[in-house]
Formats: C-alpha cells, sequence, structure tokens
C-alpha cells in the first residue's frame, strides 16, 4: 500500500478544517456561497501557508452538485472527481513547465469551449510568476472578458515577477505566515487523529522550526514521528531535527555571563560536531536575548504575555538575574544583525564562533554603565579632546609667519615680477608641504568650538548655539604656533560656508596665484571673470579671512590678468632688445614667432 505523507494525509477538504487564512477563506466562501465568483484571483504568499490547498476547495465548492453552498459536501461525484485530480473541467497546470507562449495560446483556445461536466471550468496556475512575459501578455485579453463560467486562480510564491496588467486583471489575496499557535494547534489535531502521545515543548519546537508554514510543519513532524519513539518528546525531537538542547543554552549563557570565551569557542564547535541547524540556533538564541530582555524589563507581566512552560520560566528568571538591561539590549541586537550574515558566510562556523566571542567580550567591548547616558542624548557628538594645531615642519619663514605678529628679521622674499614679453611664464602653485599642513592645522574656531562642546558633555551642561542672539562667540586669538595656509584657508571657508556664516564659496577660491605674506594677501587671478567673482565676494572674503587670524585679517589686494598682445607687438617689443642686436647684424636673422607666457606654443621657423 503506498505511503502518504502527513502533509497529503491531512489535507483540508474544506474551509472550515484550513488553519489560518481567516480573510481568504470568507471572500472565497461567501462568493461560492453567491455563486459570484470573480473571473481571475492571485493567491500569494510563502510556501506551504495553503494556496493550492484553498484553490481546490474553492473549485470544489462551485462545481460540487449541492451548489451554490459556502463549503463543498466532498461526497458527490463531482468533489470526488475533484478531488482524486480527475475532473475535466478542472485543470491543474504547472507554470514553470508550461510557460511559453505557445502553452498560453493553448490554453487560450481551450477556453472557448463550455462546462463539459460541472458548473464552472476553473484553470489553477501553480507556480504562475514562471510564466514568460509573452504568455503573461497572451492571456491579458482572456482574463479581462472571460467566457461565462471560467475562473482563473493563480498561486504564486513572488507576487512581485507578474506584470502589473496581470494583476489589475485580478483578485489578489495575500497569505500570511501562520502563528505558532496557530501551527501548534494544527500539530494536535493531527497527533490526535493519529493517536499517538506528545509533550507540549515537542510540539512547540517543531511549530516554531516550521517558522509559519504548515506544510514544513506536518514534514517534520513525519519525519520526527518515522525516526523517534511511540510518544513525541522534546529531547528526541531535538535530537532528530538537529537542534540545540536546554542544556547547551544553559552553559553558553554561562559562559556569556561570565565573558569565558574558551567555554563560547567551545560551544560552537559542539554546534558544529553534532550538526546543529545553524540558522535555527541562531533565532533560538535571538529569542532567548528577547525573552531575558522582556522579564528584565516587564518582570512578572512580561512573564505573563511570554507564555512559557514552568520550567523556561525557571530558566528566565534565573538566568536574568546574570545580565543587565543594556547587556541583554545589546545582545539581542548584534545577534539580529549577524543571523543572516553567519548563515549565507561560506565559513558559517567561524562567523558564529566570532558571534560567540564577540558576545562574551560584550561588556568590554561596550561600555555599558555609559549606555543609560547616550540614550538620552545620542544626537549629542560624543566628548573628545580638541587637538592641538601642529606647526608645518618645511615651511618657509615669510609664510609661517602669524598674521597678527609682527615681521621677522629676516625679510620675506618678494615675488618675481617677469618682463611681459618672457616666453612661457608658468603659474605659481601652491608647494606640497601647504596641502600636508593643511591636513594638520586645525582653524582656531573649530578648535574652539570642539574644546567648547568636550567640556560641555563633560560636565552634562548644555552647549550653546554658536548663532544664537546672546551667544556669539568672542574673536579668537590665533595660537603661538599658527601659521595661514591658503589650503586650510579653504576647508575653513568650507565648514564656514555649511555652517551658515560669512565666507565665499569654495568655487571661487579655486585656480588662483596666491602670495601670502605677514600682514598681506595677494591673489593673482587667471581670468578676469575670476576677478569679478573675488570683488563680489570681497566682504566675505574679508570676514572669512579675519575669523581664520583670530582678529584683523590680512590686506587683500586682488591682481587682474594682464591683457594679451598679438604676435606682432611681441615681435616688435623683441625686435628692439640690444641684445639681440648682434644676432640681427651678424647672422642676418629675423624672428618668425613669439608666444606670451601661458598661450599655447605653435612651430617654430627660424630664417637665417
Amino acid at each position: 500500500m503506498k505511503h502518504l505523507s502527513l502533509a497529503a494525509r491531512y489535507r483540508p477538504q474544506t474551509f472550515a478544517e484550513v488553519a489560518g487564512q481567516e480573510m481568504v477563506v470568507a471572500a472565497l466562501s461567501r462568493a461560492a456561497e453567491r455563486d459570484s465568483p470573480a473571473p481571475a484571483y492571485l493567491l500569494s504568499g510563502t510556501r506551504g501557508v495553503g494556496k493550492t490547498t484553498i484553490a481546490r476547495i474553492f473549485a470544489k465548492a462551485l462545481n460540487c452538485e449541492h451548489a451554490p453552498g459556502a463549503e463543498p459536501c466532498n461526497e458527490c461525484a463531482q468533489c470526488r472527481k475533484i478531488a482524486a485530480g480527475s475532473h475535466v473541467d478542472v485543470t491543474e497546470i504547472d507554470g514553470a513547465s508550461n510557460n511559453s507562449v505557445e502553452d498560453a495560446r493553448a490554453l487560450r483556445e481551450h477556453i472557448g469551449y463550455a462546462p463539459m461536466d460541472g458548473r464552472y471550468k476553473v484553470f489553477i496556475i501553480d507556480e504562475a510568476h514562471m510564466l514568460s512575459r509573452s504568455a503573461f501578455n497572451a492571456l491579458l485579453k482572456t482574463l479581462e472578458e472571460p467566457p461565462e463560467r471560467v475562473v482563473f486562480i493563480f498561486a504564486t510564491t513572488e507576487a512581485h515577477k507578474f506584470p502589473v496588467t496581470i494583476v489589475s486583471r485580478c483578485q489578489h489575496f495575500v497569505f500570511r505566515h501562520l502563528g505558532e499557535d496557530a501551527l501548534a494547534a494544527h500539530l494536535v489535531r493531527t497527533l490526535n487523529a493519529e493517536g499517538r502521545g506528545y509533550e507540549d515543548a515537542a510540539v512547540r519546537l517543531i511549530a516554531r522550526r516550521a517558522a509559519g508554514s504548515v506544510r514544513d510543519a506536518m514534514s517534520l513532524l513525519d519525519q520526527t514521528l518515522a525516526l523517534g519513539g511511540v510518544t513525541l518528546d522534546a529531547e528526541t525531537t531535538r535530537q532528530v531535527l538537529g537542534l540545540a538542547g536546554q542544556e547547551l543554552f544553559t552553559r553558553l549563557f554561562g559562559a556569556l555571563a561570565t565573558q569565558d570565551c574558551a567555554a563560547a569557542a567551545d560551544t560552537s564547535r559542539h554546534l558544529l560536531r553534532e550538526g546543529v541547524d545553524i540558522g535555527f540556533f541562531l533565532r533560538e538564541l535571538a529569542g532567548h536575548w528577547r525573552n531575558l530582555f522582556l522579564f528584565r524589563q516587564g518582570g512578572g507581566a512580561a512573564l505573563g504575555a511570554l507564555a512559557l512552560p514552568e520550567d523556561d520560566a525557571a530558566w528566565l528568571k534565573a538566568m536574568a538575574e546574570r545580565f543587565s538591561a543594556p547587556h541583554l539590549h545589546a545582545a539581542w541586537q548584534m545577534t539580529l544583525d549577524a543571523q543572516r550574515g553567519i548563515t549565507q558566510s561560506p565559513e558559517p562556523g567561524a562567523a558564529l564562533e566570532l558571534l560567540l566571542l564577540n558576545l562574551a567580550l560584550l561588556p568590554r567591548l561596550l561600555p555599558l554603565e555609559k549606555l543609560d547616558g547616550l540614550s538620552g542624548g545620542a544626537d549629542r557628538e560624543p566628548a573628545r579632546p580638541a587637538p592641538a594645531p601642529q606647526s608645518r615642519p618645511h615651511a618657509e619663514p615669510a609664510q609661517t609667519a602669524p598674521a597678527r605678529t609682527p615681521a621677522p628679521e629676516t625679510k620675506a622674499p618678494q615675488r618675481e615680477e617677469a618682463p611681459a614679453p618672457e616666453p612661457e611664464a608658468k603659474v605659481r602653485e601652491p608647494e606640497p608641504q601647504h596641502a600636508e599642513a593643511a591636513a594638520h592645522v586645525e582653524p582656531p574656531r573649530e578648535t574652539a568650538e570642539k574644546a567648547a562642546r568636550a567640556a560641555a558633555a563633560s560636565t552634562g551642561a548644555p552647549e550653546a548655539e554658536p548663532d544664537a542672539p546672546g551667544n556669539a562667540p568672542e574673536p579668537v586669538q590665533p595660537a603661538p604656533n599658527f601659521q595661514p595656509d591658503w589650503a586650510s584657508f579653504c576647508a575653513f571657508c568650507t565648514a564656514e560656508h555649511e555652517a551658515g556664516r560669512p565666507a565665499p564659496p569654495l568655487h571661487a577660491l579655486r585656480g588662483l596665484e596666491v602670495d601670502w605674506r605677514p600682514g598681506a594677501l595677494t591673489l593673482h587671478a587667471p581670468a578676469r571673470a575670476l576677478v569679478h567673482q573675488l570683488e563680489k565676494h570681497r566682504p566675505a572674503l574679508e570676514a572669512a579671512l579675519a575669523s581664520y587670524c583670530g582678529g584683523a585679517g590680512p590686506e587683500l589686494d586682488i591682481v587682474a590678468p594682464r591683457a594679451r598682445r598679438s604676435q606682432g607687438e611681441l615681435i616688435a617689443e623683441f625686435s628692439r632688445r640690444p641684445e639681440l642686436q648682434h644676432c640681427f647684424e651678424l647672422l642676418g636673422a629675423e624672428i618668425d614667432h613669439c608666444t606670451e607666457a601661458g598661450a599655447p606654443a605653435a612651430p617654430r621657423n627660424a630664417k637665417p
């Protein structure tokens, strides 16, 4: 005799026998009772929640000899044929293997005929998301205007793959996961029908392991009964399904409470050696952290809401005293965050061991005694000492002098002015040490603000808003070793601009030739358009310089570029040079080409 699995043997045959899905059952049962089904239905949800089962019950209710009615009788010839899968007017199609446009066209031709034996033609397409785009398009017109007495039922686990044109033509019902209580009740009915004894802890364990799927729960129950004894007990269930026992969790939580890394690592090796399901172990571990945290926070009221057996409740009370509430909350969050990474890791054993070691060392990794203070001011910047400005190691004497201090004895080197017609004059770029110094020099305003925030955070005093009326910061004097630098000034202007204080935009400060001497700053713009931009932002630039230097800023001079001269003017000026007259007289040479500094060079032809 062929052996039937528990899932097939106890498949619901009426709407009343379906576990969960009350909303879907009520809607389809009422449609069958009123004899007014929709042309198409879309049933979506995770695996094993009853999509195909409800579709078959609905087909029986529509074609039952006693229809219309809310339930099929399951005794007439129509119901028996549909249950056996031999009814001529009820067709079940596997969408994975019949997904082409040719299959859709053949189905459309078959739809045109009236029902031969029953009242309705019902087409149940399982895994319908596997249909091709062309097959879906071929069904659009049929779904919108189907023949009389034709009902389509699409069942899928991935409704997001359906074209919106199909979904809009269907009544869409989303099947939900079954809760642990509903699954446990369904398993108990099955065990009673089988005449098998059971322990509540074992039934709860299978229901939790099934994760909301009725078919998974029935398969796990079938597996446990096949390999276990006469009575379903928790210990055998854990061994058969490869689940960690309560003794292992007791040892693990004891090791985590005492920060015993060796014991935590040994627990990880034991799990791998025994072949325990790591994914379910992590789910149970997260559930234990949750229960411990809720009990630690709510006490007896939370214990009543958790509805745990007496043994589990006693274990919870004893273990909760060994952890603080912040510790439990952080461990719960860490376990939840690590679940997906561990199960999908190429080295799940190493990832699990790392998680257990992190949980054991959690009090050292996280200052738990400060969590209460941090939770009240999560948006507050943590206090940290303000770094002192560092001097630039290779700065020139003229560039390293403070902006408000007298000039040193050594005279600063002056900027050389090249002759007007000198060819190929290059625009000076900031030296590399300037950028290096910008990474180490902190503007005085930012240093003072960070120090103020650090002092306020350490004393618990509220921070003063820098831009609020009556709280404006006083001018900050530069540190003794503060040195003006163009790169750090640009970074300072960016910060000031973002804070809403007067500062020029960064695009106006790019591409300039900078000559910064004590008390004076000269900006050479490469184009007249940039000169206009600088003049437009001169007030903001001067205000930013004063704030950057901590008082009176340097004298600002903006120099416009020289107007370019024609090649004829340059040749005429060069021809008057005294040092070139001997070449002209002795060699009979003449100047053929001349390029002003900064202009692109062209081929030269010297004529002797």
